[in-house]
């Protein structure tokens, strides 16, 4: 057996360890009490649905929230099962990709693109009966730029007035102008709220979408209601029962012993062919999720360029996303999707090459550098870890994983003290770009500012020049190592064959349940 084939079949035996440990883990709880809104509370066991009814469909997925709340708690999955299904916004993403109106009727932009005219859609309600106004816009918007407090909130920046000018009527006024702005509107932080509910976020979400907040069973399942006010079309199922589960094969499990009605994200590919006998429909299309293997860019040995170079050219990428997810993805070598107007194939900037990696090392006089990979317990990270372990202690590093508890511990440790030199972490955010590398207080310590220069040059410009500008962008965060992209998730989704409206593409935050049906 080579050196090299032994470094694989070392990797594939940790990942199976890996995924053994972590089975059976479960989130922290941090507030008090396991259960919200009277639920019963949970074994913790995680994915103990409910009973199967023609009325209901039973969803399994990873990555329990940690609160009801993103606006002071950051984290992909609260938007995942709140945007667009309890929380609606003034525009929307659909599965094309095209904005399209949602609680706003129609809008109307100026000449010079500052001022955003939006009409809104008249007789809706929030679900707890409240009449939705102009004056909801107006304070959910200016609340983002006062009262939030997590990053993504700076998206709002670039408002310099919100105002309700009619009963229907609501006008935004920009400091200048932005191609991202109408965009930002789909994701969280255009989610409109009840101005009288705002104190009840983390536990009691009230919105004006086509379900209502039900019960929470911690580590267990949310539970989501029809709303019966709602002002749209009627969704099809009374009751949606989003089941959470720690272990990717508990998930699969539950799907085969009918416990769950679809596996909303599958964590397992390796084993799909449990799925291929006819009995299920299996749903694969792309994502937004860039699986990063983020680098702390202001500690060392990661505050040298040439370190972070050597990273990239120790990573085998194809093999990784054999081996660790079973080939199923993209190789992007950026943080931009297909899917974005600006993407480009940059997975030829740093090709696999071990003695060029060694090389830098050694200019760097990084050789033997002790590094932590503290990942999330979520199963693309503790699968993908040992792989890149493997790859690069065989140019030279000295790898320690260290699996953190998500969300809580990651969160706490990673994300907010930056208290780490590597992690692996799936951003799922759309056109998050910017976001992740154009802040310097952002987890992986970039934001140069040749990088926020680019980025404010790709806002401001016209189409043209924001593609231009973004390209530009997405080449120096990956010719500069800023992190290393191990590759694009697929979306893959395992469902009863009756059940219609399922999303192929997960592009937006939201998990949208109003197409649902059955059949």
């Amino acid at each position: 057996m080579t050196s090299r084939s032994r470094v694989l079949a070392a990797a594939l035996s940790a990942t199976f360890l890996l995924t053994a440990c972590n089975a059976g883990s479960t989130s922290d709880d941090p507030t008090d009490g396991d259960t919200q809104t009277g639920g019963e509370t949970g074994d913790n066991g995680g994915g103990t649905a409910a009973p199967a009814g023609d009325d209901m469909v039973r969803i399994g997925l990873v990555a329990e929230p940690a609160s009801m709340d993103f606006t002071t708690t950051d984290g992909a999955a609260i938007p995942q099962v709140l945007l667009y299904n309890v929380y609606e916004s003034l525009v929307k993403v659909d599965q094309s990709g095209e904005i399209v109106p949602a609680l706003a009727s129609e809008w109307e932009v100026s000449e010079d693109g500052t001022t955003y005219t939006f009409t809104l859609e008249s007789g809706v309600t929030f679900s707890n009966g409240e009449e939705f106004t102009a004056e909801d816009v107006v304070s959910s918007f200016e609340a983002v730029q006062n009262d939030w407090t997590v990053s993504l909130k700076s998206q709002f920046d670039i408002i310099d007035s919100v105002e309700a000018t009619a009963d229907g009527e609501v006008v935004v006024t920009l400091s200048s102008p932005s191609n991202s702005f109408l965009y930002s509107l789909t994701t969280r932080v255009g989610a409109i709220f009840d101005s009288n509910s705002v104190d009840e976020l983390a536990t009691r979400p009230i919105g004006t979408g086509p379900y209502t907040f039900g019960e929470w069973n911690r580590g267990t399942s949310i539970t989501l209601q029809r709303n019966a006010d709602y002002w749209g079309e009627e969704p099809y199922y009374d009751q949606v029962v989003m089941s959470y589960f720690d272990d990717a094969n508990a998930l699969n499990n539950a799907m085969l012993t009918d416990s769950i009605d679809v596996v909303g994200t599958v964590q397992a590919p390796e084993a799909l062919s449990e799925f291929e006998d006819g009995d299920y429909q299996i749903i694969e299309g792309t994502t937004n999720g860039e699986v990063v293997l983020g680098l702390n860019n202001e500690t060392a040995p990661f505050n040298d360029a040439r370190v972070r170079q050597a990273v990239r050219h120790a990573i085998d990428h194809q093999t990784l996303l054999d081996t660790c997810w079973d080939g199923r993805g993209t190789l992007i070598g950026s943080m931009v999707p297909p899917t974005d107007p600006w993407y480009e194939d940059r997975t030829g900037d740093f090709p696999y090459d071990t003695e060029a990696a060694r090389a830098l090392l050694s200019e760097a006089g990084a050789e033997g550098a002790e590094v932590r990979l503290r990942i999330p317990t979520l199963p693309y990270a503790t699968a993908c870890a040992p792989i890149v372990e493997s790859m690069l202690e065989e140019v030279g590093f000295e790898v320690t994983i260290d699996d953190l508890e998500f969300p809580a511990a990651w969160l706490e440790d990673v994300f907010t003290n930056a208290d780490y030199e590597m992690s692996i972490v799936s951003h799922v955010e759309p056109r998050d770009l910017g976001a992740v590398f154009g802040n310097p207080d952002y987890y992986v310590r970039y934001g140069t500012p040749e990088l926020r220069a680019l980025l404010d040059e790709a806002d401001a410009g016209t189409e043209e020049v924001q593609i231009e500008k973004m390209k530009e962008a997405a080449t120096l965060v990956s010719e500069d190592a800023a992190s290393d992209f191990l590759f694009l998730l697929p979306n893959l989704i395992v469902a009863d064959p009756g059940i219609t409206g399922l999303p192929e593409n997960a592009i937006t935050e939201s998990f949208d349940l109003s197409q649902l049906a059955g059949e």
